[in-house]
């Protein structure tokens, strides 16, 4: 069954069919809960123009701010990996953690114990309701893979993941990793 396969800690990759939808084309999404009552994941590949300073002035930091999905864009969330210094967090998996004292997490930011490759901050997330992440995978809309990159996937690049991703794929989806992303521009 499809609900046993996936867990909090993978990653979903969209699947290429996925055309025109702008927040989920070319998407991989850190799935952050995956319980009965639905799941919450964290787009990483799309960077905004925005940086942590934009949103919160007082943070004397440049991190990117990243959108992690079209539910609640007008929240701040983050992950990362330094639990010891951030009190209050949820572990994903694999040294990953979901969110925590804000307050804290600010002034260890701006004391420079927490680096851009320790946290990533995203405006909204992304939700499914009870079992409706089930059905998108059963329609082929999503690809499940292990997070083989634990902890470091915080600061993996972001330009070309997705395409990565497909690349590792190989077989059909090679053809995917070059092609535009509105093949009907092409």
């Amino acid at each position: 069954m499809i609900s046993e396969k996936l867990k909090k800690g993978q990653l979903l990759i969209a699947e290429p069919s996925i055309i025109g939808d702008l927040s989920f084309n070319r998407s991989v999404i850190l799935l952050a809960e995956h319980n009965s009552e639905g799941s919450v994941g964290f787009i990483l590949n799309k960077p905004l123009k925005y940086t942590i300073r934009d949103l919160v002035p007082d943070i004397e930091a440049n991190f990117k701010i990243y959108n992690g999905g079209p539910v609640e864009q007008d929240n701040l969330y983050f992950i990362h990996n330094v639990p010891n210094l951030i009190n209050e967090s949820i572990e994903i998996s694999s040294g990953i953690f979901w969110g925590g004292d804000f307050e804290l997490t600010r002034n260890l930011i701006n004391e420079g114990k927490i680096k851009k490759d320790n946290i990533r901050f995203f405006l909204g997330y992304t939700g499914w309701e009870t079992q409706q992440l089930e059905n998108e995978m059963a329609s082929n809309s999503w690809i499940i893979a292990e997070n083989l990159y634990q902890n470091k996937i915080i600061g993996k690049s972001t330009t070309d993941f997705w395409k990565e991703k497909i690349l590792e794929l190989g077989g059909d989806y090679i053809l995917w990793s070059n092609a535009p992303e509105n093949p009907l521009l092409n």
